[in-house]
């Protein structure tokens, strides 16, 4: 078979039996991930006084959230309900394309979130005078800008390939499952994606590093107010980047190992969590630990059910 234009998602065939519980669930999962990341870009966006950096760089953590909560689960709930759980190999290569874009994308917001946690607390007085509207910009293009750019470079590559098999064993596309559907010879796309790993990772690791570093030892010598003020401030992001990396440790074993001995419902949720928690929880973990953002979150809802009465 050359170049076939349908891949069948092999995982949804064992989904068959509970497929309308399977759908209930990642339908709620989906519209949480809506509707959580919604009302904190509606509540950055309509408040003038979070319209600071950080609440910048979340507003735009919660725009990737929905746009990759989109890209796996919208195609995923169709699939799922499909009898014959195919999808076109250019809808198949657009959800790739997503969901590699979404995943560095998160990773390079965190980065900058960090390099943003790091001038708060090691130059507070110079902090506004550092963190312009200009460098606000530039910092958000070069995370939406890099990711969407240097995957797309890479992806080409795997564009270029034949296609000798059609059958993907998961839930969803993926750039190392469309290589291995390949007959040609993928040693040198094999090279260059572990190659392009290091490109995708090393910017944002250098500067996640770095700035944790200088916060680390800015909190050795300061008072026991600003080490506890320092921890309160980092400590939503540490989880945020924690709940990230442990998405892709998952996915790394998922795709890179055999887990074929776990049971399926733990398979699925390895090799979604990347895509899932961080979206969901990521509202979560700020919207609680951000006074100004939880107080306008408990105003919009306390201001709704002083209203339902009236209806």
């Amino acid at each position: 078979m050359e170049n076939s234009s349908i891949i069948i998602l092999e995982a949804f065939y064992r989904m068959d039996n509970l497929k309308y519980l399977y759908f209930m669930i990642f339908f709620m999962l989906y519209m949480f991930v809506v509707f959580a990341n919604t009302i904190v870009i509606c509540i950055i966006i309509n408040d003038k006084a979070l319209h600071k950096p950080m609440h910048v760089f979340l507003c735009n953590l919660a725009v990737n959230g929905i746009y990759g909560g989109t890209a796996l689960l919208a195609p995923l709930l169709g699939t799922l309900m499909s009898p014959s759980h195919e999808v076109s190999l250019a809808c198949c290569k657009a959800q790739t394309y997503c969901l590699h874009t979404y995943a560095i994308i998160e990773f390079t917001i965190l980065s900058v979130m960090c390099y943003d946690r790091y001038v708060a607390i090691c130059y507070p007085l110079q902090y506004h005078s550092i963190m312009t509207i200009t460098k606000v910009y530039k910092l958000i293009a070069f995370s939406w800008g890099y990711p969407l750019v240097a995957f797309a470079l890479f992806f080409i590559l795997t564009l270029r390939l034949t296609l000798c098999r059609n059958i993907i064993g998961r839930v969803y596309c993926s750039n190392y499952s469309l290589v291995k559907l390949s007959c040609d010879d993928t040693n040198v796309v094999s090279a260059i994606g572990l190659f392009s790993v290091v490109v995708y990772t090393f910017p944002q690791l250098m500067m996640t590093f770095y700035s944790y570093g200088h916060i680390l030892k800015i909190c050795f010598t300061a008072t026991k107010e600003s080490k506890i003020k320092a921890l309160k401030t980092c400590t939503p992001h540490l989880f945020a980047i924690l709940n990230y990396s442990v998405g892709c440790f998952f996915e790394i074993v998922q795709s890179r190992f055999d887990t074929s001995f776990l049971p399926f419902e733990t398979q699925i949720v390895m090799s979604i969590y990347f895509l899932i928690f961080p979206p969901i929880l990521n509202p979560a973990i700020y919207g609680l630990s951000v006074q100004a953002l939880r107080s306008n979150v408990f105003r919009l809802f306390s201001s709704k059910k002083k209203l339902l009465p009236l209806m």
